[in-house]
């Protein structure tokens, strides 16, 4: 399934198209402008420009424009924040496989996303991937293209040891195998490091106009992933609460995803039934999916202090404690998540403490 197409940015478009065509492209660009305006997608859509061997790229049609809409292309390398793998110096097979799944995923949500949480970056290990893919032969296009989402959360280099895969980066900044693109994006270009934005050439991205925001409201997989975000069903009102970035209307979606997810956990820890507690636990994502698992902790404490305050309002002490006292256990274990347990265990362990308070 290809992703879904992009939407605006008709002007930026137009004057990147017209510089691929002259030739005049820089090979090391910078996106930068609000957070979720869509500078990922666009910067997709550019790498899929100058992939394409079609005669008006992109064509849509070529087999490297269909490969680098279902986000499969060998040669396009898409590298945004992840959480750090347990192992302190992951090889770059384990770092390129957890991209290429990651990215898979997007894939499948038809390059749907949230912002991923602040835990999660864009660590020393994806830099020496990225340095060392840059130097490899395209596989299938006459070029390749690296697109760095979120650049500013690259991490910075904390030991000697991590300095020469820093310096190779920008070695490849600077100066780019003639057969490759790199396209940075940035929320926050002023975080970046100043050796890197010296080494690339900037480009704002503006927020969408109010028809692509339409546009872009009205594709099939948007609609149905907004409608089980539970937003306002209003085309007027999604426009006004997206204020020209769709990715906060993406954000949303997540947080009434992980909603929903607490309200279920909620819900089991009240039924003391102990099989159904296991049951769910299991089904919690696994390490790799932190940053949603955290999300539906910082949901369960909502959910919690909703009910103490309910129960206020209705003069049950009782209920209104032990909630109290059940937002301490989820805090705990938000704690537990940041480290290197399992959803699966802190789920379990935090399911029967939660029956245990809720019902004395």
């Amino acid at each position: 399934m290809p992703i879904v197409p992009l939407h605006g940015h008709d002007a930026l478009r137009a004057r990147l198209a017209d510089a691929r065509a002259r030739g005049a492209l820089p090979q090391s660009l910078l996106l930068h402008g609000e957070g979720g305006i869509g500078k990922q997608r666009l910067a997709l859509w550019l790498a899929q420009s100058i992939l394409c061997e079609g005669d008006a790229p992109p064509c849509g049609a070529c087999r490297q424009c269909r490969y680098t809409n279902e986000l499969t292309h060998p040669d396009l390398i898409w590298a945004f924040p992840r959480p750090k793998l347990k192992d302190s110096d992951p090889s770059l097979d384990e770092v390129k496989l957890d991209l290429n799944q990651a990215t898979q995923d997007r894939a499948k949500a038809g390059g749907l996303y949230s912002p991923p949480p602040g835990s999660e970056g864009i660590f020393v290990a994806t830099t020496r991937l990225l340095v060392q893919m840059a130097s490899v032969t395209p596989a299938m296009a006459r070029r390749k293209v690296i697109v760095v989402g979120e650049a500013d959360r690259m991490s910075p280099p904390l030991e000697n040891a991590e300095a020469p895969a820093a310096n190779a980066f920008l070695k490849l900044l600077e100066e780019p195998p003639a057969d490759t693109n790199i396209i940075l994006t940035s929320s926050a270009p002023g975080a970046l490091l100043p050796t890197i934005r010296s080494r690339v050439v900037a480009l704002r991205v503006a927020p969408l106009g109010v028809e692509a925001m339409r546009g872009w409201l009205q594709e099939p997989l948007v609609k149905e992933a907004l409608d089980k975000a539970h937003l306002p069903g209003s085309l007027d009102e999604r426009i006004r609460l997206a204020g020209g970035a769709p990715g906060r209307l993406l954000a949303a979606q997540e947080s009434g995803a992980a909603a929903e997810i607490a309200r279920k956990l909620l819900e089991v820890a009240l039924s003391g039934d102990r099989s159904r507690l296991l049951r769910t636990a299991l089904a919690q994502g696994s390490s790799g999916a932190r940053g949603a698992f955290t999300d539906v902790l910082e949901a369960l404490t909502v959910e919690l202090h909703n009910r103490s305050r309910s129960a206020v309002t209705q003069s049950d002490e009782r209920t209104a404690r032990n909630a109290a006292r059940a937002v301490s256990l989820v805090e705990e274990s938000k704690v537990m998540a940041g480290g290197n347990v399992s959803p699966q265990l802190i789920t379990a362990s935090l399911l029967s403490e939660l029956s245990r308070v809720l019902s004395s």
